[in-house]
């Protein structure tokens, strides 16, 4: 692996653990703003690292996929919150799974910003501001693809939160039967599919969704 290609992955990594910490962050600030306080007396709308890293899911999952040179992916710890003290927990329920993938949808709508500006007055060089345009890039696909990943609807990701709320009935019981193997599921999708059979649907996925919209933000 050359010096570069190390040096990119480190990058990822920071950006995948910074941006997986505002996301869980947007989770509990949502839960608050809706009659929540359990993530904020928990110590939870913090930016320090402390509170919110995962040691496999937050450091060693991200820097095995950058070594890998796939897309790449990451979870922190969840913040705790009650439904219960929800001002309207059907629909609050929703909007607070909501808000994390939201804040990734912000945050590379910013990085492709930035992009966009620094992009204008680059004179094609290998310099400051070649890493400087190839790390927000960077930053754009990584939050793109926290969102679509984290949309999924199998628990432990956002979309089951949003989806749940919504069923009724029989319904939601069969979904709450598929609930049950999910991680199963998960860890075929993952790796069971691509490195057995060669078929990555996940990979399919994540290019369609946050592959096209990544090329729509930054024009390229």
């Amino acid at each position: 692996m050359t010096g570069n290609r190390i040096l990119m992955a480190a990058v990822s990594v920071i950006i995948v653990i910074f941006s997986a910490i505002l996301h869980e962050v947007a989770h509990g600030y949502a839960a608050l703003r809706l009659g929540d306080p359990t993530a904020q007396r928990a110590g939870r709308l913090t930016l320090d690292p402390r509170a919110h890293l995962d040691p496999f899911g937050s450091v060693a999952l991200p820097l095995i996929m950058a070594m890998a040179g796939g897309p790449m992916f990451a979870f922190a710890k969840p913040v705790p919150y009650n439904p219960n003290n929800l001002k309207n927990p059907r629909r609050d329920e929703v909007l607070v799974a909501l808000a994390g993938p939201f804040c990734n949808l912000l945050q590379a709508i910013v990085g492709a910003a930035l992009f966009r500006v620094l992009y204008v007055s680059w004179d094609g060089g290998a310099d400051a501001a070649y890493w400087t345009l190839t790390i927000l890039t960077t930053y754009v696909y990584v939050n793109l693809t926290l969102m679509f990943f984290n949309l999924i609807p199998l628990p432990p990701l956002d979309g089951s939160s949003i989806i749940s709320p919504l069923l009724a009935g029989a319904a939601r019981q069969r979904y709450y039967e598929v609930q049950r193997y999910a991680m199963p599921i998960l860890l075929v999708l993952l790796y069971v599919l691509p490195g057995v059979l060669g078929f990555d649907p996940l990979g399919l996925y994540l290019d369609a969704t946050a592959g096209g919209l990544y090329g729509a933000l930054l024009g390229v």
